[in-house]
């Protein structure tokens, strides 16, 4: 039997049964199509004359000003029709007289244009840092709006305050800081011993889920705009790993809320009043705090599978019991902010390892690196803490960047090290610091990536790699040592000896500071060095928060494969063929699961003179680098595909080395072989084989960057790029020169020309299928 008829053969064994998969609790399409519709249902209720939304006499502009922060938070663009109508609207009200209103407005101002409402935002924080009670009792907090000397402050209007003084500072606007002094004193003053809050501020009406979430937040928020943080500026130089301020009150709160935990109920109130409100607190407390489980709940999940299910399919809208959520503008705004903000992509975590905080002596580093970033990519982003004695792999690849730091020796166990490994393996990134200067903890990390990549060395990043330029250039005299490991595709493994996250903690963002010009420098490099680790390591692409990421794991295996099964090795060479070695099993098994197709997804290569050879009805060859073979390997590899074998082969990050090269020895091989583009109509690229229809796929390609230009990959919709060889009629080669294989890995860098992960699968599903069945 000829090899084609054999392929044939196998193909109608392998499609035999069809494979289930459980459905997903809520998917990123769920959750899309229910802010949508949210969305449209306020657009539908908003005044067409006005512009505004039906408001609470005692609040005016409150609601419209919730409805416009929704919106935007939603994705409405400042410029779109409904937001700028209601942004008009709110201008237009005159000076504020209710902490609820001035607040909200001032969040909404600040997440459209707030450069265009600068006056509007500064007005509205001097009437809320003028009505704050600054004596007895209740100093710190606010009230419903002016206050006299006996008024006793309340914690949703003080909660609210505070969120819209942080937001504007955030834009410039300076606050005082002994209105954050005042405010974190009386939060802490009114916490119950339980750890939880309630809604007045003496303690004595019971504690509920919504009032500790406004505790935990405003203790986040006060205590953080006016203690130091863990490192500090002392005359001309920088001083880290001080002494950390006990944040007990925040921590005790978390507990009580992990103790009560629910998405359904409003916990502390047996009922579902202001469940809506509790939710929009939650996201921020998880948010703010970097927590994707509140104990052993993985709150943002539960919380967007509940309001899914509870949203009025027909109108969009939710309604909830009680304190103004029977109104479907407050309940469904609210609903919305915790849905929008709550899926922000997390653009890194900190890796929690050990004992004691060793992991991290400075605790705002990373936040305050993510708000960095966050501006400069103007995409709102979210960091997390990732616990490794907790974490499986899969939680590990809940973020794109692992940050590791630490002064003592690393102690993993075994198996978190293959977590790491695998993490790695998988497309992660880690992104280390020996914290204080340690070299206990340098010496550790060295040895901890000899064990874990004996193949790959920690080397010196030289000046031309994109690290130093990916987002923006670092000024030369403060160029820290980078080592990194390259792992598959790209460096996926970039330490620093210094401490990055001790000069991170020190930027202010757009607020002004009274650091030395010289001291001011050092942090902009540092904070440059983190922007350029994030830009390099993602690509400025961040799946969304609830996409369940995908582990894929190719073992070799020295055991044959059952009777019946696709075996795909790869052709070995010596310009990179084991580069890249999960490429062709993460393909291999998106092909079983699209087309239940019986496939072994272990790692096998095979050498070109293997006598073997021919019983394989495909090959696989990926490489990044010149390489020749033997004149025996050359003629092997002829009779291969003389007989009707088939080779799929695609070039590592578009190496024009590699590329000339496999034009070269395939010639060679076979002389009258000639390279042509497969055309758009051709059956491979459409669905005649069981494959998609592909007439058009996206192409990253790293562009050309000026001096001082950060680096920069276009992606542009084209049609495939593929050349075929025939053979006696027959298409025996098909090759890529843009790459599929670091696709395939989840590996792609913005220097790296090929197509994005799901048009990499795609064509090389329909190229596998094609070469099974032509």
């Amino acid at each position: 039997m000829s090899m084609r008829g054999a392929a044939i053969g196998l193909l109608i064994f392998l499609l035999l049964g069809t494979a289930t998969r459980a459905p997903a609790e809520v998917t990123p399409e769920q959750v899309r199509e229910a802010i949508q519709r949210g969305v449209n249902y306020l657009k539908s209720q908003q005044g067409a004359a006005r512009g505004g939304w039906r408001e609470r006499p005692t609040q005016p502009g409150g609601v419209s000003a919730l409805c416009t922060l929704a919106l935007l938070e939603s994705g409405e663009r400042p410029d779109s029709p409904a937001v700028e109508r209601a942004l008009a609207y709110l201008r237009g009200l005159g000076e504020p007289s209710a902490t609820y209103a001035a607040a909200l407005q001032i969040m909404a101002f600040c997440a459209a244009e707030p450069k265009k409402d600068l006056l509007l935002i500064r007005r509205n924080v001097e009437f809320l840092t003028s009505t704050q009670i600054a004596g007895g009792p209740a100093e710190g907090s606010w009230t419903y709006g002016r206050t006299g000397p006996k008024v006793s402050g309340d914690n949703s209007n003080s909660q609210f305050a505070l969120l819209g003084l942080y937001e504007a500072e955030q834009v410039g606007i300076e606050i005082d800081d002994r209105v954050w002094q005042r405010a974190a004193e009386y939060w802490r003053r009114c916490q119950h011993e339980s750890g939880a809050w309630s809604y007045d501020g003496a303690g004595l009406q019971r504690a509920t889920g919504s009032m500790t979430c406004a505790g935990i937040a405003a203790m986040v928020i006060a205590s953080g705009q006016v203690h130091e943080g863990d490192s500090q500026v002392v005359g001309q130089s920088i001083e880290c790993c001080g002494p950390q301020q006990d944040q007990m009150p925040i921590e005790l709160g978390i507990q009580w809320l992990a103790s009560q935990f629910s998405v359904q109920n409003n916990p502390g109130t047996g009922s579902s009043s202001a469940l809506f409100y509790y939710l929009y607190g939650l996201e921020r407390v998880g948010r703010l705090t970097g927590r994707r489980f509140i104990g052993r709940h993985d709150w943002y999940r539960e919380g967007a599978r509940m309001l899914v299910r509870q949203q009025d399919q027909l109108t969009g809208f939710w309604r909830g019991q009680g304190l103004g959520e029977d109104d479907e503008l407050v309940a469904t705004s609210l609903a919305l902010l915790f849905l929008a903000k709550g899926r922000r992509p997390v653009v890194m975590a900190k890796l929690k390892h050990g004992e004691g905080n060793d992991w991290d002596h400075h605790r705002s580093g990373v936040h305050h690196l993510t708000l960095d970033v966050q501006r400069r990519w103007q995409q709102k982003l979210s960091w997390q803490t990732i616990d490794v004695r907790a974490a499986s792999l899969e939680d590990l690849l809940e973020t794109p960047v692992l940050f590791l730091s630490g002064s003592e020796p690393l102690n993993f166990t075994a198996d978190q090290k293959a977590n790491l490994r695998g993490y790695i393996n998988q497309g992660g990134f880690i992104f280390a610091e020996a914290s204080c200067g340690s070299q206990a903890f340098d010496q550790s990390f060295r040895e901890l990536m000899q064990e874990l990549f004996p193949d790959s060395t920690l080397r010196l990043l030289p000046a031309e790699h994109p690290i130093w330029f990916a987002e923006r250039e670092v000024d030369p005299q403060h160029l820290p040592p980078l080592f990194g490991v390259d792992a598959c595709c790209r460096t996926s493994i970039v330490y620093c000896p210094q401490d990055l996250s001790c000069r991170w903690e020190l930027d202010r963002g757009p607020r002004t500071t009274d650091y030395p010009a010289a001291v001011q420098q050092e942090i902009d490099a540092f904070m440059a060095i983190g922007a350029n680790v994030l830009a390099y390591a993602t690509n400025r692409q961040l799946k969304d928060k609830l996409t369940r990421p995908r582990i894929l794991v190719a073992d070799a295996s020295d055991q044959p494969p059952a009777r019946g099964t696709l075996v795909v090795p790869n052709l070995l060479h010596g310009g990179g063929s084991e580069d890249a070695a999960n490429a062709l099993p993460n393909l291999l098994r998106v092909v079983e699961a699209e087309v239940d197709l019986r496939l072994s997804t272990d790692a096998h290569q095979i050498a070109p003179s293997d006598p073997r050879l021919f019983e394989y009805p495909i090959i696989f060859l990926h490489g990044r680098r010149d390489f020749r073979w033997s004149v025996p390997e050359r003629n092997a590899l002829a009779m291969y595909l003389r007989r009707g074998g088939f080779l799929f082969g695609n070039s590592i990050c578009a190496s024009p080395e590699f590329s000339d090269a496999f034009r070269r020895e395939i010639r060679a091989a076979v002389p009258e072989a000639q390279f042509v583009r497969v055309p758009p109509d051709h059956p491979l690229l459409r669905r005649d084989y069981g494959g998609k229809d592909l007439p058009t796929v996206t192409l990253r390609d790293p562009q050309l960057r000026a001096a001082g230009d950060p680096l920069k990959a276009r992606l542009t919709r084209i049609r495939p790029m593929l050349e075929a060889v025939e053979i006696d009629g027959r298409i025996a080669v098909v090759f890529s020169p843009y790459d599929i294989s670091c696709a395939m890995e989840n590996h792609a860098s913005l220097d790296c020309k090929g197509y994005l992960t799901e048009d990499a699968a795609a064509l090389g599903t329909n190229i596998l299928l094609f070469a099974l069945q032509q």
